[in-house]
C-alpha cells in the first residue's frame, strides 16, 4: 500500500497537468482565511506555529535563534512537552553549483492556524513560499515548500533540508528524572531518525519524495545534539510550480509512536489541514464581533485564535491553557484563573473545562486542602504550590463558569474544593484574624507579602460567590455565613485600606518597619530608571513614617502598583472613592497601558511610544502590561465609565500586531511573551460582558443583557454567544434619540432580560413579555425567539 501510494505521488507531481499537480497546494487552502503580514522592521522576531501536541517558535525570517530564560537559549524550536524535538532546520537549494540558502525569508504572513515565509532570491527566476501547519492532536509538523518558477526555462535544482534535533527534558524535568543525554541519528526507508541514547525520545524527518541524499552533518546548536541533512531532487518546469511536503514527528514513548505519527501526518496532510481550517472558521463565528472601531474588532477576532494555540495537551497529565509562549508554555493557577473567564465568553469551553479539571487534580494532589497552585511544568513537577491569591480567585472561576454552562455536576464536583481552599485561606493565612489573609499576591515584590489589596478584594468577590454557589446547592447555612464574610470585608477594605492622601487604595497593610524596608528598595529602583519624582516621593513617605511611627500595621501606598485597582475591577470600591481612584490611576499609563508598578511611569505620565527597553537579563521593572490595562478597562466599565473603558482597550490595541502580525506581547508593545492567555480577559469581559451587557445565568435559563456602549459604537452587534444549551445574539443601535437593543436565541424558552440603563420611555417591545420603567432604566422580560427593546431617550 506504501508503494503505491509513492508511485501515485510521484505521477502527481512530475507527470500531471499543472493543475492536478498543485492539488495538495496548502496555500490554496488557507486563501479565505484573514492573514497579517509582518513589519519589516521585525522580521527577525519570533513567532510560533501552535498546536495542542507539537508547537514551533522560529523567527519570521526562517532562521531558529537561541532564546528564552527558563531553559537558557532553548525555549525555541520545535518542542513536543516534555521533551523538546528540534532546535530548528535550514534549507539551501543547490543550483549549477551554487548554493543559495533560504535562511533569510523576505516576507512574514501569519495565518489563524498557520505561517508562511515568502523568498525572492535575485540568483534564479524563483519564488519560494515555506508553510508551515501543527494537525490538531499530532505529535507533528507539516512543512511545505511551493516553488514558483517565473522564468521561460525549466530549472532543476537539489534541495537541502537540515533538521538540528535536541531531543532534551522541559524545564525541570531533571527534578522528575529526565536527563538529556547525547542524540543519535540513523536513516531508514528514507528518513532520518533521532534518538536520545538514553531515553526512548525521537524525533522523525522525511518527506513523501524520495531523497537523493541522506547523510549526518554539523550542528551549531546544542552540544548533545545531532544534526542530518536530506536531500531532493526538484524539476520546476517554465511558469509552472512545484510542491514538497517535509513532515517532523516525534514522540517521548518509542520509535513506534514517532513513525506512526509520521506516516498519518505524511498520507493526511491535505485532510489534516482542512480540518484544523474548518475548526478556527468555528471559532471565529462565536461571540463575533461588528463595531466601527476595525482594529478593536480584528485584535478581538485574533485573541480568539491566540487562546487556542496556547491550549497543551500532555495525555499522562492532562490538558490546559498554558501562559504564553516562548517561555510559559506550561500551566499557572492565575493566569488560567484570569484568562478562562474570558475563554468561556467566547464559547472555547472545552479547553476551559479541561484547565479547571488540570488544576483541581494536581492541586488536591500536591497540597490537599484546597490551595491552588501557582505554577506546574509540563513534565508535573509542581514549582509553586500557589500564591495566596490564586485560591479565592478559582472559587471565583468556578462560579463564573458555572452562570456560563449552568452544569450543576461541575458545580458538585468542585464546590468541595472552593470551601476547602477557603478554609485554608482564613484558617492558615490571617494570622491576626482580621479577614486579610497573609502572603503574595499578583505582584511579586521581594518583602511585599504581608496583607496585600488584590489578595483582599479577591477574597471578598470569593466569598461573594461562594456563597451563590451555596445557595444553589441548598447549602444556606454556609451561604449566610460566606454573604456576612463578604460584606465585612468590603467595608473593611474600603475603610482599611483606602489613602485619602493619595486618592488611592494602598499596596499593602504592613508595618513601619516593613515600609521602610520596602521604600529603600524601591527608591534604588527609581534612581536607576531615572525617575526623580518617584525618588521625591518615596522620601517624603519615608520621613512621614519616622515623624509619625505605629506600633500597628497601616496601610502604605508606595509603589502605585496596578493591583491598587482591583477594589474597582471586582465593584468592591465605593463609588465615591471608585470614581477618585480611576482618577489618579490615569496617571500612570502610557499610550500602550497601565504600568505594573507605577513608580516607573515616565513624568508625564509615559507619553513616550516606541520598542520597550528591556533588559538583557528578562525584567518586568518599567513594563506596561495587557493585564493591568484590562482590569482597568473592566474597572472603568463598573462605575459607567465607557468611554475610558474603551480608550484603555484602543492603548492596549495599539500593541496588536506591533511585533508578531496576530498576537498581542505581554509586555507592550513588544516584550516578554508574544502571545499570553490573560490577553483574552482584557478583551472579552470589557466587551461581552460589559459593553454589551450579556450576563449568563444558565442555571436559571436566564440571560440578562443590559448593554453599556461607548458614544461611537451606535451600530453593533456580538452574535452566537454560546450559553449553556442555547446561543443568542445582540444587536444595538442608537440614532437620534431613538436606543434599541434586540436579542435573539436559538432555544426558546429562556428568558431573556433586556435593560436599558438610564432614564427614557419605551417606544415599542417585540415578544410576548413584561415591561418595567424605572427612573434609572427601561426592563424588559420575554421568552420569545426575538426579543426587542426600543426606547426614547429624554
Amino acid at each position: 500500500m506504501k508503494s503505491l501510494y509513492f508511485f501515485t505521488f510521484l505521477f502527481l507531481f512530475l507527470g500531471c497537468s499543472p493543475g492536478e499537480k498543485n492539488k495538495g497546494q496548502l496555500t490554496g487552502i488557507l486563501q479565505d482565511l484573514p492573514s497579517i503580514e509582518g513589519r519589516a522592521e521585525y522580521i527577525s522576531s519570533p513567532y510560533v506555529t501552535a498546536g495542542d501536541r507539537v508547537y514551533m517558535v522560529g523567527q519570521q525570517d526562517g532562521s531558529f535563534q537561541e532564546i528564552g530564560w527558563h531553559i537558557k537559549g532553548e525555549m525555541g524550536g520545535i518542542w513536543n512537552h516534555p521533551v523538546k524535538l528540534m532546535d530548528g532546520f535550514s534549507a539551501r537549494l543547490i543550483h549549477q553549483g551554487d548554493s543559495l540558502s533560504l535562511e533569510k525569508a523576505d516576507r512574514f504572513v501569519n495565518y489563524p492556524m498557520a505561517n508562511v515565509l515568502e523568498y525572492y532570491p535575485e540568483a534564479i527566476p524563483m519564488k519560494i513560499k515555506r508553510l508551515q501547519v501543527v494537525p490538531d492532536g499530532k505529535q507533528g509538523i507539516i512543512i511545505q515548500y511551493l516553488f514558483s518558477n517565473s522564468g521561460n526555462k525549466d530549472l532543476e535544482f537539489d534541495f537541502e533540508f537540515t533538521a538540528f534535533s535536541d531531543l532534551r527534558p522541559t524545564w525541570l524535568g531533571e527534578e522528575t528524572g529526565m536527563h538529556d543525554t547525547l542524540d543519535i541519528v540513523t536513516f531508514e526507508e528514507n528518513l532520518a531518525i533521532f534518538k536520545d541514547q538514553a531515553n526512548p525520545w525521537f524525533s522523525v524527518v522525511g518527506s513523501e519524495n524520495r531523497a537523493r541524499e541522506l547523510r549526518e552533518t554539523h550542528t551549531h546548536y546544542s552540544r548533545q545534539g545531532a544534526a542530518a541533512a536530506l536531500v531532493y531532487p526538484l524539476k520546476v518546469k517554465a511558469g509552472e510550480e512545484q510542491i514538497l511536503n517535509l513532515v517532523i514527528s516525534g514522540s517521548y514513548n518509542g520509535k513506534e509512536q514517532a513513525l506512526e505519527t509520521f506516516n498519518e501526518i505524511r498520507d493526511q496532510v491535505v485532510s489534516l489541514v482542512t480540518t484544523k481550517k474548518k475548526r478556527y472558521q468555528q471559532l471565529a463565528s462565536r461571540s463575533k464581533l461588528n463595531i466601527p472601531d476595525s482594529s478593536i474588532a480584528e485584535a478581538f477576532e485574533w485573541l480568539k485564535y491566540n487562546s487556542d494555540w496556547l491550549v497543551r495537551t500532555v495525555p499522562e497529565i492532562g490538558t490546559g491553557i498554558t501562559a504564553g509562549i516562548p517561555d510559559y508554555p506550561w500551566w499557572f493557577g492565575v493566569d488560567s484563573e484570569y484568562a478562562l473567564k474570558g475563554y468561556m465568553a467566547i464559547g472555547q469551553w472545552e479547553p476551559a473545562l479541561r484547565t479547571i479539571s488540570l488544576l483541581d487534580s494536581v492541586s488536591e494532589a500536591e497540597n490537599g486542602n484546597g490551595r491552588i497552585i501557582h505554577e506546574m511544568s509540563t513534565n508535573g513537577k509542581v514549582f509553586n504550590p500557589g500564591n495566596i491569591n490564586e485560591t479565592p480567585q478559582f472559587a471565583s472561576l468556578i462560579w463564573e463558569t458555572f452562570l456560563w454552562t449552568g452544569d450543576r455536576e461541575f458545580l458538585e464536583k468542585y464546590y468541595p474544593t472552593v470551601k476547602k481552599g477557603l478554609q485554608w485561606l482564613m484558617d492558615e493565612k490571617d494570622t491576626n484574624k482580621n479577614l486579610f489573609p497573609d502572603g503574595f499576591g499578583m505582584m511579586e515584590i521581594h518583602g511585599m507579602d504581608s496583607e496585600m489589596i488584590d489578595v483582599a478584594v479577591y477574597t471578598q468577590r470569593a466569598f461573594e460567590d461562594a456563597a451563590q454557589m451555596a445557595v444553589v446547592m441548598g447549602d444556606s447555612k454556609v451561604a449566610a455565613y460566606y454573604r456576612d464574610l463578604a460584606e465585612k470585608l468590603k467595608t473593611k477594605i474600603n475603610n482599611e485600606f483606602w489613602s485619602e492622601e493619595f486618592k488611592s487604595y494602598a499596596d499593602f497593610i504592613g508595618t513601619d518597619e516593613q515600609a521602610l524596608r520596602l521604600i529603600k528598595d524601591a527608591i534604588i529602583r527609581a534612581d536607576t530608571l531615572n525617575k526623580p519624582w518617584a525618588i521625591e516621593e518615596l522620601k517624603r513617605t519615608a520621613e512621614k513614617i519616622r515623624n509619625s511611627p505605629s506600633d500597628k500595621p497601616r496601610p502604605f501606598v508606595l509603589h502605585h502598583n496596578w493591583v491598587v485597582n482591583t477594589p474597582m475591577e471586582m465593584k468592591v470600591a465605593d463609588s465615591l472613592k471608585a470614581i477618585q481612584a480611576l482618577q489618579t490611576a490615569e496617571k500612570f499609563v502610557n499610550p500602550y497601558g497601565v504600568f505594573v508598578t507605577g513608580i516607573d511611569r515616565d513624568e508625564s505620565a509615559g507619553k513616550e511610544e516606541g520598542s520597550f527597553k528591556g533588559s538583557k537579563v528578562f525584567s518586568y521593572t518599567g513594563a506596561v502590561m495587557t493585564l493591568p490595562t484590562g482590569v482597568q478597562a473592566i474597572a472603568e466599565n463598573n462605575y459607567g465609565r465607557p468611554e475610558m473603558a474603551l480608550d484603555y482597550l484602543k492603548r492596549m490595541t495599539r500593541t496588536f500586531s506591533y511585533a508578531l502580525p496576530g498576537s498581542m506581547y505581554e509586555v507592550s508593545p513588544d516584550y516578554g511573551m508574544i502571545v499570553q492567555a490573560w490577553n483574552i480577559y482584557s478583551f472579552a469581559i470589557p466587551i461581552v460582558q460589559q459593553f454589551f451587557g450579556v450576563r449568563p445565568r444558565a442555571h436559571e435559563k436566564l440571560v440578562k443583557v443590559t448593554p453599556r456602549m461607548p458614544e461611537t459604537w451606535s451600530d453593533v452587534s456580538l452574535m452566537n454567544v454560546a450559553i449553556g444549551d442555547n446561543t443568542i445574539s445582540v444587536y444595538y443601535t442608537r440614532k437620534d434619540s431613538l436606543e434599541t437593543l434586540t436579542v435573539t436565541q436559538e432555544n426558546p424558552g429562556w428568558t431573556i432580560e433586556l435593560n436599558l440603563p438610564g432614564p427614557g420611555t419605551i417606544e415599542l417591545t417585540e415578544g410576548t413579555g413584561e415591561t418595567s420603567v424605572r427612573a434609572d432604566s427601561v426592563l424588559y422580560r420575554s421568552k420569545s425567539q426575538k426579543v426587542t427593546l426600543r426606547r426614547k431617550i429624554p
